[in-house]
């Protein structure tokens, strides 16, 4: 066919990994555990917060903190206090339904899993799908307590909405959902004899192949059953969830190990994954936690340094906040600045925001650019529409306990929040070769 846009066979691949990587990540524990894969499949070990850290030029490592949260690095060819480190922060958490501990409900002959919302999810996009759960069980053993991921993976949970016979007007005010009473997922039939929280209980030991009494905790996430997957006519574009954040967290993880296959890192490069931006950051894991700074200033005394070679890497150093952009919605222009709306498959975003949701100024964006135009790769700039509230990201807050020069940038997606979003399919490869000029640059 003529007109349509061929998605080139490199970010056709980088698209397809791409979507692979989310749909293994259905919550930030499976995140944190693809990432660590595929980390190690090419050659970085682990450090403990625990243990002592010993490391030497070249060395490619990472920590993860609470299962959530994963910090990569790359020593460069130079000390942190000369080289300076080149950070790239984004976030493991989306938006969605959690389970409650107690979650069991009995109503109309049926059992029901209550839960809590998660950050801000469009909460009419998880309407009329099926669902599961995933997420992570803590179990008794003979030595205290284990973690145990889990992924039920089929489809068992739904929350069918109401028919329009009984809700006349959902056309014309919208789907609305009050959280505690429209939200618990229909499961299944009551059973006579089960006791109460018994039903999720034995269908998480039945998974686990353990006891119904070892199991102590969970916490456990409602899932899209649905796999990622292109459309358009010539493939353009690609839907599924947590785009917002795990795209940035996949781009961030390839180019890192790209820019470490050129063998020519001069700085000390750097993948942050926190988890809990959603809801504030305000975590051990998150973004306003110890958890980066910890790892900087343990990399730069496992090189000999002290505070002020640290107090030399921060300031040598440059912070790329990576988190989804607002791609123009054709049905909504008017929710847009005229003058900075961005395009799906037309490549990386800069964020802009004058009150600081943002944290890119005229240099940081002018130095992201140029690392763009050495990828070869375009670049736009995003203003959001002056009278609405603008969202935020990690990165105000990273650069401010850091002290260092940072950029917001992201990829173009429509439907953000959604349980579905939507991306195009070029963006991916562009911003990984953007942000691998980023760590690579002499």
């Amino acid at each position: 066919m003529t007109g349509e846009l061929r998605t080139p066979d490199l970010s056709r691949a980088r698209a397809e990994d791409l979507l692979q990587y989310i749909d293994a990540g259905v919550t930030p524990w499976h995140a944190v555990l693809e990432t660590e894969q595929r980390l190690q499949a090419a050659g970085f070990t682990e450090l403990h917060e625990t243990d002592s850290w010993k490391l030497e030029a070249g060395a490619c490592h990472y920590v993860i903190r609470n299962g959530t949260g994963l910090i990569a690095f790359q020593l460069g060819s130079e000390s942190a206090a000369t080289g300076g480190f080149r950070v790239v922060g984004s976030h493991t958490d989306s938006p969605g339904l959690r389970v409650k501990p107690h979650g069991e409900q009995r109503a109309g002959g049926m059992v029901k899993l209550g839960v809590e919302v998660y950050g801000g999810p469009i909460l009419a996009t998880w309407a009329d799908r099926e669902l599961t759960l995933a997420g992570r069980v803590v179990l008794r053993d003979t030595n205290g307590f284990v973690t145990r991921l889990v992924n039920l993976q089929r489809p068992l949970l739904r929350i069918p909405t109401l028919a329009v016979h009984l809700d006349r007007e959902v056309n014309s005010n919208g789907l609305k959902l009050e959280k505690q009473a429209h939200l618990p997922l229909l499961l299944a039939a009551v059973e006579d004899g089960l006791p109460e929280q018994g039903r999720l209980l034995s269908m998480l030991a039945a998974e686990l192949g353990c006891d119904v009494k070892n199991v102590s905790a969970f916490e456990l996430l409602a899932c899209d059953t649905q796999s990622g997957s292109f459309y358009g006519p010539g493939d353009e574009y690609y839907a599924v969830g947590r785009i917002d954040n795990l795209a940035a967290c996949h781009a961030s993880i390839e180019a890192l190990l790209e820019a470490g296959r050129s063998g020519n890192v001069k700085a000390t490069c750097v993948a942050a994954l926190f988890d809990n931006e959603e809801i504030g950051s305000q975590s051990a894991q998150g973004a306003q936690g110890s958890f980066l700074l910890s790892v900087l200033e343990r990399v730069t005394l496992a090189q000999d340094g002290g505070r002020e070679e640290l107090l030399r890497a921060l300031s040598a150093g440059f912070l790329v906040s990576a988190d989804a952009a607002h791609a123009l919605h054709p049905n909504h222009i008017g929710k847009y600045d005229a003058q900075h709306q961005v395009f799906l498959n037309k490549g990386p975003v800069v964020k802009i925001n004058q009150n600081l949701r943002y944290t890119s100024d005229g240099l940081s964006a002018s130095h992201f650019r140029r690392w763009c135009e050495m990828a070869g790769v375009e670049c736009q700039t995003y203003v959001h529409h002056s009278d609405l509230p603008c969202g935020s990201t990690i990165g105000p807050q990273t650069a401010a306990r850091l002290g260092m020069r940072a950029v917001d940038v992201g990829n173009p997606i429509l439907s953000m929040h959604s349980i579905r979003e939507c991306g195009g399919a070029a963006d991916q490869d562009m911003m990984v070769r953007a942000l691998s000029a980023f760590f690579g640059e002499r």
